[in-house]
């Protein structure tokens, strides 16, 4: 039987690029507003004044005059595999890789581990407010089954796939082309489109695949209509190098991708720090979208993702946490990070821009904007209720404020996962702070 219920409390979420539009015409602000869920969609919202005498008497209505909502956010570049190798010490990505990364990720052909992590990970990503991601596996079939199976539970959107990687790698951690392409297959036929679940065609990255299993890779993309491509680009200036080496005769990094038949409008490549105007251009012109990652990129030492030249070439792009390169499962934190990278190249992120790139960006990079990322009528409800009052120093600061621009700002920079007062996914509650 339908059900309403309504969350009041400030309400703030993106309906364009500001890039495109202008900070102010980018976003809806409703200081004292009304968020109403039908089942498990937006019904309405709006200015409580209006809407409050529309709802029939006996709506149930939660009420938060010391919070802002906004849509959940998403992240679209992590690795479930690495929860537990977060805050590894003092590699850059080569060295760190065979050091930390592939150690842990042998773990996962256990899928009893597999899971457990699975469990942890998801309530990490919905404890910091995350409602949608795409994520890695591992090489093993087993890592994305519990991966799925644990997203059921609390009735996710999320997108995962099984690492392709038969080549540059320890034994123990390789497939083949055959069995990647195989074990592939059999993951998009259970788990693509089940429910909220979609799955990602995802090579590790251009060394670990050797040109057959690369073509494998864009022969399943072609196979299937709106299945997702991930993998990384660019992360790290010794590994482009590599790439030149083991693909001479490509003409960048992405065109060995693009030879392969890789790049499409549900392409998301990690990184892409270090691309020519023509990778630029290339993406644009397949619809492919970059994650930007910046707590890895710092964190690594990988360099400094130029937002300003993606969107001169109006490429879509998405914040991404990249755990564990990355340090923090926070978005906020992510967006904080973001900002110093941006401050870096001697230009602003504006915070409207910020929650842009963490809800609807994202949601555009992934080709959901249809569905999540804002908070329009018919979108799916999943949304994120902020405490204001979350800390002392939140509470003093945000005492000052003047405005919702400079409200989003400080809960960027010096909010964390002690903010999120709630996470909802499909209208219901996932994680209660």
């Amino acid at each position: 039987m339908s059900y309403l219920k309504a969350w009041r409390a400030a309400i703030v979420h993106c309906i364009a690029d500001p890039k495109d539009v202008g900070i102010k015409a980018a976003y809806e602000y409703f200081e004292d507003g009304l968020l109403v869920i039908q089942d498990d969609k937006i019904h309405a919202i709006g200015e409580a004044a209006d809407l409050l005498q529309t709802l029939p008497n006996n709506t149930p209505i939660e009420h938060y005059p010391d919070a802002v909502i906004t849509p959940g956010f998403i992240d679209t570049h992590i690795h479930y595999p690495q929860t537990d190798m977060i805050g590894s010490y003092g590699e850059q990505l080569l060295t760190w890789l065979n050091t930390y990364t592939f150690p842990e990720e042998s773990k996962f052909a256990d899928k009893v581990h597999a899971r457990e992590v699975a469990d942890r990970f998801l309530k990490e990503l919905l404890r910091n407010g995350t409602t949608t991601a795409l994520v890695f596996g591992t090489v093993h079939k087993v890592s994305v089954d519990a991966f799925f199976e644990a997203c059921e539970v609390h009735n996710l959107r999320m997108i995962c796939g099984k690492v392709m990687m038969d080549r540059n790698a320890p034994d123990y951690l390789t497939d083949t082309p055959e069995t990647s392409y195989l074990e592939s297959k059999q993951l998009i036929e259970t788990w693509h489109n089940k429910g909220r679940l979609h799955y990602a065609i995802t090579p590790r990255f251009a060394p670990t695949s050797s040109d057959e299993q690369l073509q494998l890779a864009g022969k399943l993309l072609s196979e299937y209509d709106d299945v997702y491509m991930h993998t990384h680009l660019s992360e790290n200036k010794d590994e482009c190098a590599w790439v030149q080496d083991l693909f001479p005769e490509s003409t960048n990094y992405l065109d060995v991708y693009d030879q392969h038949k890789l790049l499409s409008e549900r392409s998301v490549f990690a990184h892409g720090i270090h691309l020519c105007d023509n990778e630029y251009h290339r993406l644009h012109e397949t619809g492919s979208a970059i994650s930007f990652c910046p707590t890895s990129n710092l964190f690594i030492g990988s360099g400094l993702f130029k937002l300003n030249k993606a969107e001169e070439h109006k490429v879509n792009v998405g914040l991404g946490t990249d755990i564990g390169g990355g340090t923090s499962f926070s978005m906020l934190q992510t967006m904080n990070e973001a900002y110093k990278v941006i401050q870096l190249q001697n230009e602003n992120l504006n915070p409207i821009k910020s929650l842009y790139l963490s809800t609807l960006g994202g949601a555009r990079a992934l080709r959901l904007e249809d569905k999540i990322g804002n908070l329009t009528i018919g979108s799916e409800a999943d949304f994120v209720i902020l405490d204001k009052k979350a800390t002392p120093l939140l509470t003093s600061r945000l005492a000052l404020s003047k405005g919702i621009e400079e409200t989003l700002f400080v809960f960027m920079t010096i909010g964390d996962d002690r903010a999120i007062q709630a996470t909802y996914s499909a209208g219901q509650c996932v994680h209660q702070r």
